[in-house]
């Protein structure tokens, strides 16, 4: 019997700063936590490391402890903490974070973005101190996930391995960090922007699917661009980059901007198109199959348990971004073809 599950969603990996320097510091935090609609991540990263000035990250995990807990927020919560492989003081300030983000806001937060993580025995270190938060406040093992950020030689090497590791361990998630992967393996900006790294990202989603863990994507922060005199925001570039990670398997896409997560959003969901198409798909096979059809041919192409898997994993994706944010399919899909979606039976042997 072919499994229905679900799969977990993680279309927007959207880091928001968890300070600026500005009278109101939780501004764009604040601002994430409150999206609404396609803006709305499915994964909100409350970012105390790259994307907080260093003289703002005790501000900043303030304000993580106070606005995480007052927000209605649907989809998951993940702070990215500080960390690094090669430096002891910034580990122990991760542990720290870790610490009071588990003892205070443990029951708000899905789990940790750990950046910078090197070989396995970094990636089971990291892992250890979120066990040790847990024990420390009353969690369960396993309550507090993890995800780390694939930024390093070490950690490229040792990838199979990290995701191995991730089959039976609170690691949810591998992430892909460009800029200081480009910067650790000496790459030159030759003007013409960074390498894609396809190789490595290939890699990402195959292992990543081998441990079943989700696979993110990188930034993209040429957010705007000029033209003319003029300056605007680069959809057309960002676009591209989601279209390439979707077609190599990613599951996800980094956010840095709310536009961006409308476009990533959009990008990762199945198009009504595709959605009425293998409804349609599913909908003339299980009718074929009552009818005692042995071998089903839908639109010319017969129809085994691998094609029938293609046409099902559209609707158990729809299903699983209605689940968490309905506003976002009921303004999709027309509400007679979600329903349908929503009630079709996905068994391919019964």
């Amino acid at each position: 019997m072919t499994p229905t599950t679900e799969p977990r969603i993680c279309r927007t990996f959207q880091t928001a700063p968890a300070a600026v320097p500005r009278e109101e510091s939780a501004k764009y935090l604040v601002s994430g936590l409150a999206s609404e609609g396609f803006e709305a991540p499915d994964w909100l990263v409350p970012d105390l490391e790259d994307g907080t000035a260093p003289d703002a990250k005790a501000e900043g995990l303030e304000n993580v402890l106070a606005e995480v807990p007052r927000a209605d927020f649907a989809g998951e919560i993940w702070p990215r903490v500080e960390w690094s492989y090669a430096d002891r003081p910034y580990r122990e300030k991760g542990r720290h974070q870790i610490d009071r983000l588990v003892g205070e806001i443990g029951d708000e937060i899905d789990g940790v973005v750990v950046p910078k993580v090197g070989r396995l025995e970094d990636v089971e270190r990291a892992a250890a101190v979120v066990a040790e938060a847990e024990a420390s406040h009353g969690y369960d093992e396993g309550a507090i996930e993890l995800a780390v950020i694939v930024e390093t030689g070490r950690a490229r090497s040792d990838l199979r391995e990290i995701a191995r590791f991730g089959e039976n361990s609170r690691l949810a998630a591998l992430v892909f960090g460009p800029v200081d992967y480009t910067a650790e393996l000496g790459g030159r900006d030759l003007g013409d922007g960074r390498p894609r790294w396809d190789g490595l990202l290939e890699a990402l989603s195959n292992e990543a699917s081998a441990a079943d863990l989700l696979a993110i994507g990188g930034p993209f922060d040429d957010l705007f661009t000029e033209r003319a005199g003029l300056t605007y925001y680069n959809a057309e570039g960002y676009a591209d980059q989601i279209e390439h990670e979707a077609r190599l398997g990613l599951d996800g896409s980094w956010s840095l901007h709310p536009k961006q997560t409308i476009q990533a959003n959009t990008i990762h969901t199945p198009t009504p198109a595709e959605l009425e198409r293998d409804v349609d798909r599913i909908e003339r096979f299980n009718e074929a199959k009552r009818e005692g059809t042995g071998a089903v041919t839908i639109d010319g192409q017969m129809v085994d348990e691998a094609t029938f898997k293609v046409f099902r994993n559209t609707i158990l994706t729809v299903r699983a971004i209605h689940r968490t944010r309905s506003e976002q399919t009921a303004d999709y899909y027309d509400e007679a073809l979600l329903d349908r979606a929503l009630e079709l039976e996905l068994r391919y042997d019964e």
